[in-house]
């Protein structure tokens, strides 16, 4: 069985901005094709405008409202939302709630440093 404690998992900030608890990932935890993290934007915080040029990934807005920049598109998230970003797409978003904005973020292949792109 493979499992993980939040509380244990220690954050950390990515290339993005963003900070990043790492729930499930193939380095670390020996699961294979895909990885699971949460990602909190601070309030009036944002992303940097970033791609992935092998990973497709998915949002899903836990907490919190923000603003998403997919490609040309600009459009509302909010808890129980969800959108999916193909691999190669520029994308950011910007907290425009008044509490934490908080995300799990599903990528496959897994989330790699060497795979993300600033823009």
């Amino acid at each position: 069985m493979i499992k993980t404690t939040y509380k244990k998992v220690r954050p950390y900030t990515t290339k993005d901005g963003s900070e990043i608890r790492e729930l499930m990932h193939p380095h670390v935890h020996g699961n294979r094709n895909q990885s699971l993290a949460e990602a909190i934007v601070k309030v009036n915080g944002q992303t940097a405008l970033h791609k992935h040029d092998q990973s497709e990934e998915i949002y899903y807005i836990t907490a919190g409202r923000g603003l998403m920049t997919l490609k040309d598109e600009v459009f509302e998230l909010s808890a129980g939302d969800a959108v999916c970003i193909e691999p190669g797409t520029p994308h950011k978003i910007k907290n425009t709630g008044t509490v934490p904005l908080k995300i799990l973020c599903l990528c496959s292949p897994p989330y790699s440093h060497e795979d993300t792109e600033m823009v």
